[in-house]
């Protein structure tokens, strides 16, 4: 996948999303499911986390937020996590056959890159598999809202988030915050691990992520991985966290406010069917 000059950059691509970046099928807007701020409002918690005085409070914030589900010891995270990764080198296949893989000089690749590398040194303190993830950051050329970090920390954006919400740093440093969330506190491997424990799914061959080999298939299981949600207290989790991670790596927090402004924009007066 050798990168493409800037100029050959295809920002209008057909890519979907691999299975393990946002379980569900929801297409609204980042699935409509953002509410990053919103609880805050008004609470003083925003302002706080922004001042270099509170730079213990943010310790502590941090540690009090990294909480990983007891239901994720069902199932295997090295399995999870090897399968979010061909899932990942998919993607990035399909967009490189597209023109649609953001060359190594595009400056929104570098901005995204930076922020991660401002993001990622306070992973390990939250999750201590996270030290031994091989991080990734790409951007993905296709109109579509999303972002998202997957398992063992493989992150994509989606040009269209970048380019129709004029986001600044510190409203991409919020989203990216909010998506690494998601991976530190396991959401998609607590979710599986839910499957395993009340429908009676008792296995999970490689064969369910794509490795080959014996054991259940994503058919064989009805589906069921595409169809599962992240819950709204996983999502609290994850803004809650995620505020603190940015706010940490130096970004102001309370730009999820405008964030959260921007991205309820492009769906009013428009049916939802979330």
């Amino acid at each position: 996948m050798s990168p493409l000059p800037a100029s050959h950059f295809n920002t209008d691509a057909q890519v979907p999303l691999p299975e393990l970046a946002h379980p569900g099928t929801c297409r609204c807007v980042l699935h409509a499911r953002r509410r990053l701020g919103g609880a805050l409002i008004g609470s003083g918690a925003l302002a706080a986390l922004g001042l270099p005085q509170a730079a213990a409070a943010q310790q502590d914030a941090l540690a009090s937020q990294c909480k990983v589900s007891s239901l994720t010891k069902l199932v295997s995270a090295n399995q999870i996590e090897q399968g979010a990764a061909q899932q990942y080198q998919q993607m990035l296949q399909q967009a490189a056959q597209q023109r649609a893989l953001a060359p190594a000089n595009s400056p929104q690749l570098q901005r995204l890159r930076y922020i991660a590398k401002r993001i990622i040194p306070l992973t390990a303190g939250c999750n201590p598999r996270a030290k031994d993830w091989r991080w990734d950051v790409n951007l993905i050329g296709s109109s579509d809202l999303n972002a998202f970090c997957m398992p063992g920390g493989k992150i994509a954006f989606y040009f269209g988030i970048l380019a129709k919400l004029k986001l600044d740093d510190d409203e991409v440093a919020t989203i990216m915050g909010h998506e690494v969330a998601h991976a530190l506190l396991e959401h998609s491997r607590e979710h599986i691990a839910k499957s395993v424990a009340t429908r009676g799914v008792i296995e999970l061959g490689s064969a369910l992520l794509g490795l080959g080999g014996a054991g259940s298939t994503l058919a064989n299981m009805g589906g069921q991985l595409l169809t599962l949600k992240f819950s709204r207290s996983n999502e609290s989790e994850a803004d809650a966290l995620g505020l603190v991670l940015s706010a940490k790596a130096g970004y102001r927090p309370d730009a999820g406010v405008r964030l959260w402004q921007k991205m309820m924009a492009p769906t009013r007066g428009r049916r939802r069917n979330c």
